[in-house]
């Protein structure tokens, strides 16, 4: 049974609208390679700090980083079952669209006309006569 997209949980909603920001996909993608601090972070944008942070605590509030402070440092690193939601809708979708496709193709596959039958028009038909 396929749900309506309208069901979608509001964690997936938050992730998703946590990713669609670029500045957030590409902390999301360093952190890919492993923990780093605030300020390491921050070197690769160009904007001030404070609305860089912004960026940081919403990827933190919606669970896709964690944050630890160590004396002044503050270091962030990626909370995979954050990305659960997201990754169990996407596998949902790939299933559904992998089984349409299939059938998809067992329909033309059995639309096919046999080698055997008359072409009506007289003409040769590209589809049995490979190049």
């Amino acid at each position: 049974m396929m749900l309506p997209m309208t069901t979608a949980a509001p964690d997936l909603d938050a992730v998703f609208s946590a990713l669609a920001d670029p500045t957030r996909r590409a902390v999301v993608e360093r952190l890919g390679r492993g923990p780093a601090s605030t300020s390491e972070l921050a070197a690769d944008h160009d904007m001030a700090l404070p609305s860089f942070m912004q960026h940081l605590d919403l990827l933190r509030r919606v669970g896709l980083v964690t944050s630890e402070k160590r004396g002044r440092v503050r270091s962030y690193r990626l909370e995979p079952s954050g990305f659960e939601p997201a990754e169990h809708w996407l596998a949902a979708q790939q299933r559904l669209w992998t089984s349409r496709l299939d059938q998809l193709d067992a329909f033309l596959t059995a639309s096919r006309p046999t080698s055997d039958a008359p072409n009506p028009k007289g003409t040769p038909d590209d589809r049995r006569h490979p190049l």
